[in-house]
């Protein structure tokens, strides 16, 4: 007889049970049976048990447990002890310093140096700021040896407010500056005394501008645009204006980045040198950097090129040039040893802006126009020796073609209108063709988290085409500091640099006499500096500070001596509104 089931796998496991434990009590044939299965089994999660971990034992024979039955007899006990409560070890944590959000700095010295420094930032909305800084920097002279004023001053206001979320961040700035300086550095054993008293030596500088930035998580990045108008008391006045959008995206797991440049540049100066007609000049520089991020394992290589086309508008001629950008970097011992290399090239604005604010001696009268950096090859080693020191050594080669340089001006013994830069006590820019070999080191350290230490150095050589020297070019260019947390209220810090020799020319101009060109070398010079801080509180914190320690008497530029011992010593106070 046939008989058909449907089953579970618990039903299977019960019957198979039951037969294995009736097995053992009846040693008599139970026979066989035929089951059809009518449909494929298919366990599902129901089907699952947990085995008892204590089974059930069915043996008769098991012992039975003997009931046993224990007295205490308990008596009271005299104590005084009371035990304490438990405690958690105390860590040792130090406080949080409090951060604020504005500060004021006052501070005075010798030489009538006064200083003054305004940060104020204020929170508008949960995204928005605004922010200003108020800074001021001047002294009344008094170098020995000098017939002319040698005062200076520097005001500045820069304002902005922006605006900070998580898909977008962007910025709008506002500022003013306001410098004076003197052509105090004329030559005296070619000038008498009447001559000194009639020369107005004082120059003033104006620069405005309006900018901002932009930037979107997604692609849009660091980009900024920039309008400034540059302009002194001679009557020469520059406008320029900046735009450099940039975006970034993936492309088959490769990250490609675009950078576009427009750099705009037009001025004008009243006159030359010798007092001829007025000097114009006009540039307009677009630029497009595609490039490419290859990242593999140890190896990653930014691989690019620079387009830019260079259009005159003034004097001058409109190119086109293509520029190698290629870095890659090489982790040859994870972070103790990275191999590193570029080859680079661009093209740079230069500006009567930015010659001021190297050397503020120049005389109104430049000629002003782009630099080809053709290239620049590098190789280099950056890592550390330690957890705490890392080291950078890198040697380069460099091109570059109507690169400018600071040169002295001539003095002209027959010129009847003569300004008060025409002395030989101001700078004029040549643009030469540059080959420049130069290698760096520098060695970095925090022998704890209140010493740290610095020193690097620059030592380069040049080789000009049409000039005799590379003029105001120094060969060697050092400089190292120490920085201390002495107590958690005192602090100091040295910082020393050391500048080598540089070549200048002294000229002399006459119908009657000629003057031959007189080579001046420049000597080298270092400069000892050093400052101590006192922390009265969270908020007020005082601060003496020395520069020129060692009072050197030397010439940063030809005939321009620099103040000697300096002290100055103010207060900073930091404040919330």
């Amino acid at each position: 007889m046939k008989k058909t089931f449907q089953y579970t796998l618990a039903t299977a496991l019960l019957l198979t049970g039951i037969q294995k434990t009736m097995a053992q009590k009846k040693d008599d044939n139970i026979g066989t049976e035929v089951v059809n299965v009518v449909k494929p089994y298919t366990p599902t999660i129901s089907d699952a048990f947990k085995v008892k971990e204590t089974p059930t034992l069915e043996d008769e024979e098991t012992s039975k447990k003997e009931n046993i039955q224990y007295n205490i007899f308990s008596f009271p006990v005299a104590s005084t002890f009371a035990p304490a409560k438990g405690k958690a070890a105390n860590v040792d944590k130090s406080p949080e310093e409090k951060i604020f959000s504005n500060y004021l700095t006052l501070a005075a010295g010798n030489y009538g140096t006064v200083g003054v420094e305004l940060f104020v930032t204020e929170n508008v909305s949960n995204t928005d700021y605004f922010g200003g800084m108020l800074r001021h920097n001047s002294s009344q002279g008094g170098i020995k040896g000098i017939a002319l004023d040698d005062k200076f001053s520097t005001t500045g206001l820069d304002l902005t407010y922006g605006s900070r979320t998580k898909t977008m961040t962007w910025n709008a700035d506002l500022g003013y500056k306001h410098q004076i300086y003197n052509w105090y550095g004329i030559h005296p054993d070619i000038l008498t005394d009447a001559m000194i008293d009639g020369i107005d030596e004082q120059q003033t500088y104006h620069t405005l501008y309006v900018g901002g930035r932009l930037g979107l998580s997604d692609i849009l990045k660091e980009s900024s645009l920039k309008f400034s108008r540059f302009w002194d008391a001679y009557g020469s006045a520059e406008n320029r204006f900046v735009a450099k959008p940039s975006l970034e995206f993936d492309i088959v797991e490769q990250k490609i980045k675009a950078d576009f440049v427009l750099d705009y540049i037009s001025g004008s100066f009243d006159q030359t040198y010798f007092g001829g007609d007025s000097y114009k000049y006009g540039f307009t520089n677009v630029g497009f950097q595609p490039s490419v991020k290859i990242h593999k394992d140890d190896l990653t290589v930014n691989a690019g090129v620079g387009l830019f086309y260079s259009a005159a508008q003034e004097a001058g001629e409109s190119k086109f040039f293509i520029y190698p950008q290629v870095t890659g970097s090489y982790r040859v011992v994870g972070d103790l040893m990275i191999f590193y290399a570029g080859l680079e090239g661009t093209l740079h604005q230069n500006s009567y802006n930015d010659f001021v604010q190297e050397n503020f001696f120049v005389s109104p009268t430049l000629g002003v126009g782009p630099t080809d950096q053709k290239y620049d090859i590098y190789a280099g080693l950056k890592g550390k020796l330690a957890s705490s020191v890392s080291y950078n050594l890198r040697g380069s080669y460099k091109n570059e073609e109507n690169k400018p340089m600071f040169k002295s001006n001539g003095y002209d013994h027959f010129n009847s209108n003569i300004e008060g830069y025409a002395y030989t006590n101001s700078f004029g820019v040549v643009y030469d063709n540059i080959k420049t070999i130069s290698f760096f080191g520098e060695l970095k350290a925090d022998f704890s988290k209140n010493v740290s230490f610095g020193v690097n150095g620059t030592f380069s050589s040049y080789t000009t085409d049409v000039e005799e020297e590379a003029w105001n070019l120094p060969s060697i260019k050092m400089a190292s500091n120490l920085d201390v947390a002495i107590t958690p209220k005192w602090s100091a810090g040295i910082n020393v640099f050391f500048v080598g020799e540089r070549k200048d020319i002294f000229r002399q101009y006459s119908v009657i006499t000629p003057y031959p060109d007189e080579p001046i070398t420049l000597k080298s010079y270092f400069d000892l500096n050093a400052n101590i801080g006192y922390k009265y509180s969270e908020r007020l914190t005082f601060f003496l500070k020395g520069n020129n320690l060692a009072n050197q008497n030397y010439q940063r530029w030809l005939n321009y001596p620099v103040q000697g011992l300096q002290v100055m010593g103010g207060a900073s106070y930091k404040f919330d509104f």
